[in-house]
């Protein structure tokens, strides 16, 4: 039990590092570029709260109580991520200090994205799961993996945003701008390549 427990934390840890599948790991960008080090609570709460919808639809997509269009959520991903970003550009003046750490809009919006995302990640769930032991254990673990996975790219990225506020001295609106506009940028690709047309 515990080999399996550890083989599907491991697929959903390398599965959010997949650079294949690089929209969600887009996503976190989109979502974390409003926070400094110093929000890094309200990060934790931020991606919990992502994990807490992808793992909502993940578990309806694989028990098959929920079936959607694959071209239509491949589409829905990247609206996720421009309209993140869209917010984002609301929020230039520090508006992510003042907000909740539990209650907040943006911790909502996360939940609700992370429906859509749920579904992106359930064909690979699907693919990966195995027909021995229970499939709860293993969905658990999957999602377990994808936190921790999440919460080391959001590190990742406060940590390199304390080096360009603080060491190279950029202003966080200038920064929240730079990664939200390029984030935004690909979005508009990804859903300009999708068949949903």
């Amino acid at each position: 039990m515990s080999s399996v427990l550890s083989t599907y934390i491991q697929l959903g840890f390398h599965h959010i590092f997949d650079f294949k599948a690089y929209d969600h790991m887009l996503f976190l960008v989109a979502l974390s570029a409003i926070y400094t080090l110093s929000d890094w609570r309200k990060v934790i709460a931020l991606v919990t709260s992502f994990t807490i919808g992808h793992s909502i639809t993940l578990a309806l997509a694989t028990f098959n109580i929920i079936r959607f269009d694959t071209n239509l959520v491949e589409f829905l991903i990247p609206v996720t991520i421009l309209l993140t970003c869209v917010t984002n550009f609301f929020k230039l003046k520090g508006a992510a200090g003042q907000q909740a750490t539990i209650l907040s809009l943006h911790n909502l919006l996360a939940v609700l994205f992370g429906l859509i995302h749920g579904m992106g990640f359930s064909n690979f769930l699907k693919a990966m799961l195995g027909r021995n032991g229970s499939i709860w254990q293993q969905l658990l673990a999957f999602n377990i993996g994808i936190e921790l996975g999440q919460l080391l790219i959001v590190a990742i990225l406060l940590l390199i945003g304390a080096v360009v506020l603080n060491v190279f001295h950029a202003k966080k609106r200038d920064w929240i701008m730079v990664l939200s506009s390029a984030a935004a940028g690909v979005a508009l690709v990804l859903m300009m390549e999708t068949n949903i047309f």
